[in-house]
């Protein structure tokens, strides 16, 4: 399964430091996630293969209650690499790894 959608970039607000950046997974793409048959991990997270622009890395979505969905970290290297800013409309396509 691919999936692809762009959702803003932001900023967990319970750190201060510039490190904690967000895309949260739309909730039709959340679902389809949901319902990945998965080994349980930790915190309910789903290893992804994920590509931002011309970047593609792995990592993890984990569920959040309060975005109602999976978010995505967005990692510094990324941001930079992209030019990401703080609100930008980021467009990803991420496939579940252990699918």
């Amino acid at each position: 399964m691919e999936l692809t959608f762009t959702a803003p970039l932001w900023r967990w607000d319970a750190r201060q430091d510039d490190s904690w950046w967000f895309v949260t997974v739309p909730p039709d793409e959340s679902d389809l996630l949901a319902d990945v048959p998965l080994p349980p991990r930790g915190f309910g997270s789903i290893r992804v293969r994920v590509s931002v622009g011309s970047t593609t890395w792995q990592t993890s979505v984990f569920p959040s209650q309060d975005q109602n969905g999976y978010v995505l970290p967005m990692k510094k290297a990324v941001r930079q690499a992209e030019g990401l800013e703080p609100g930008a409309a980021v467009e990803v396509t991420l496939s579940p790894l252990d699918a």
